[in-house]
């Protein structure tokens, strides 16, 4: 299958306010925004995995556009959401960690030990700043949206930022009572108990669409909860995954030591195998309902991921590799996420793209597909790229990520760029460096910034001058710190959590493993 190179081109409008034009409104592309939440680079088949299965997304790929470098502004869920939405990186709109996250000595006081306390940032996305779904509201879209929000509670949530009905959505970053309904969701009424929740978010999605018989074109936001931990999945979908792993041979170890946490390397995980399943079949829910109601042929639809796998702390869910790490950290395999783009207008099927593209580039991008004028002063920092094939290469820009923050996930407080090939990142806990070549080392296991003095001070400069420029904020030295607690933090994982965490992945494999008594109410 032949790559071709991505172009960025800002494209210029016929006239201003077409958006008002009754012709256009009539002739307008509807938008499908499918956003998974934790899902890894490589957990789909057409990106590499021969373990988990999504018909569904490998189908939609083959029939759109693939983007194989493809960034997350993010390696955690509201900055990247919050990046999605404005078009602008993390250090300028101020979400620089999961909202709800402790920060300054809070973090100390949760039983955490580092060199460093957490940055503050911004709790909320300001109503100030026009995102994504007010400017196709306010060009006559009906919009929707529907799942994980995580970007604000009460006076902050989807309807106070464009969104018209909100089916899920609220403060809460993961399912409050699982996937299986009884959901324990203020904004999401129980149905039928048992209801897996993605596939309950699919039909709302669809049925909704269903709905839309009007002139006014549609932008609905589909926000999976999934794969986001607590990993919950049928019996009969962990039975299933279960026997292709045994059959499969599983390696002696899934799980190796990164620098602060075990991280796991084989993508095997039974539940999680089933949960991704169950996202997938939701896909193909709103997919085929788009397709009954005759508007595939003019619905952009576009997939992503809010950030990496989860390869470390929370549920240590999948594996990256060759990517290093996972969600949470700073390396590829916490930023770099699957994205596709289907729209049979446009000459794009089957196509790859490989030029480095960012979350913040979906709101301009879209905005171009659709016709609708660009909002540089909103999108400060995506750029519309144009998917069209046969394009070459026009620009290549230099990319920014910050965060201040540790995790949960055993990253560190960096801040990185990206220009071309090169990658940088500036750790602020010895305000060291570290330099990658993409093109030669893509797993990045070597550092060349001491090969390369020149090319890392000249990035080093050009980061903290742009992290200025955009008001970042930043971590402070910890004054109680105590290394004989950092050390004594260290061993436990180095030395017990490391096992623990095998002798869990062993047990899903046994035939009468069970994680509780009832499936989570799976088969009620």
């Amino acid at each position: 299958m032949k790559i071709y190179r991505l172009a960025f081109a800002i494209l210029f409008l016929a006239f201003l306010g077409c958006s008002n034009d009754k012709e256009h409104a009539a002739s307008a592309p509807n938008v499908l925004f499918i956003l998974a939440d934790d899902l890894g680079y490589h957990d789909l088949g057409v990106t590499g995995s021969t373990f988990y299965e999504t018909p569904h997304l490998d189908a939609l790929a083959r029939s759109g556009l693939q983007f194989t470098r493809a960034y997350t502004c993010s390696r955690v869920c509201s900055p990247a959401r919050a990046s999605i939405m404005t078009g602008q990186f993390t250090a300028r709109h101020g979400i620089t960690d999961w909202i709800g996250a402790k920060t300054g000595t809070g973090w100390r006081k949760s039983g955490h030990y580092d060199k460093l306390l957490p940055a503050e940032y911004i709790h909320a996305l300001d109503t100030a700043d026009v995102t994504m779904a007010e400017a196709f509201r306010d060009a006559g879209y009906n919009t929707f949206f529907a799942g994980k929000w995580h970007l604000g509670g009460e006076g902050s949530g989807p309807l106070e930022h464009g969104f018209e009905v909100n089916v899920g959505g609220n403060h809460k970053g993961s399912p409050a009572g699982g996937y299986f309904d009884p959901y324990t969701n203020p904004d999401l009424p129980n149905r039928q108990p048992g209801e897996q929740l993605s596939q309950r978010l699919a039909r709302e999605t669809a049925d909704w669409i269903g709905k839309q018989e009007g002139e006014e074109p549609f932008f609905a936001m589909l926000s999976f909860y999934a794969v986001h931990g607590p990993l919950q999945t049928s019996e009969a979908q962990w039975a299933r995954f279960r026997a292709k792993a045994v059959e499969g041979k599983p390696a002696a170890n899934g799980f190796t030591m990164e620098r602060r946490l075990p991280v796991r390397t084989e993508q095997d995980h039974p539940v999680y195998a089933g949960l991704l399943n169950d996202m997938d079949t939701a896909i193909g829910i709103v997919l085929d309902k788009l397709e009954a109601a005759g508007l595939l042929d003019n619905t952009i639809v576009v997939f992503t991921s809010d950030h990496g796998g989860v390869a470390s702390g929370d549920a240590y869910a999948t594996s990256n590799l060759p990517l290093r790490g996972g969600k949470g950290y700073q390396w590829e395999g916490g930023l770099r996420v699957p994205l596709l783009l289907r729209y049979p207008k446009m000459e794009m099927t089957g196509n790859k793209l490989e030029q480095a593209i960012t979350g913040a580039d979906i709101f301009p991008t879209l905005l171009s597909l659709a016709g609708l004028p660009q909002q540089p002063e909103a999108h400060v920092d995506g750029a519309p790229f144009n998917p069209s094939a046969g394009k070459e290469l026009q620009e290549t820009r230099k990319l920014y990520w910050h965060y201040p923050h540790y995790g949960n996930q055993g990253g560190d407080p960096s801040s990185v760029m990206m220009d071309g090939d090169y990658k940088l990142i500036h750790y602020w806990e010895n305000d060291e460096d570290e330099l990658y070549d993409l093109a030669k080392d893509p797993a990045e296991q070597t550092d060349i910034s001491g090969d390369q003095p020149e090319i890392t001070k000249v990035m080093r400069d050009e980061l903290l001058a742009w992290l200025e420029g955009a008001g970042a904020r930043y971590p402070d030295p910890d004054p109680d710190f105590s290394e004989e607690q950092f050390e004594a933090v260290a061993a436990f994982r180095r030395d017990t959590l490391l096992r623990r965490m095998e002798d869990r992945r062993a047990q899903m494999f046994e035939e009468n493993w069970r994680p509780n008594a009832d499936w989570w109410g799976s088969e009620q």
